[in-house]
Parts: C-alpha cells; structure tokens; sequence
C-alpha cells in the first residue's frame, strides 16, 4: 500500500475516533443521550473527511516538516 494512503487512512480512523472520545465526553457531562445511529453517522463522515482532507493536504504540508 502506497504510504500516503495509509497515513490518511490512519488520519481518518484517528478523526473518528477523537468523535467519539468528544461525543462521550459530552453525555457525560450533559446526561443528554445520543443515539448509536447518529453517534456511527457522524463518526463515519468525521472519518472521510479527516481522510480525504489528510490525502489533499499532505504534499502541501510535506515541505513544512522541520528536520
């Protein structure tokens, strides 16, 4: 697998589950629930983008990297 797209795969799975960690964090605090289907939907959408976003973004970032 070609490295750039296993970090941003690695990207998306950290995106989702840092949602998670948020949502929880939130009922918490809250005591308000939210549901299973709405919690994995919005994991799942917070996944691609943090996916998609790492893959376009890293040749852009890849020259700022100090040494």
């Amino acid at each position: 697998m070609d490295p750039r797209v296993k970090a941003s795969l690695l990207w998306g799975v950290v995106g989702g589950l840092a949602f998670l960690v948020l949502i929880q964090g939130y009922e918490l605090l809250t005591g308000t629930p939210v549901s299973i289907p709405a919690k994995a939907g919005v994991a799942v959408a917070v996944g691609v983008g943090a996916t998609l976003a790492s893959y376009r973004m890293q040749p852009r970032l890849f020259g700022n990297e100090s040494p």
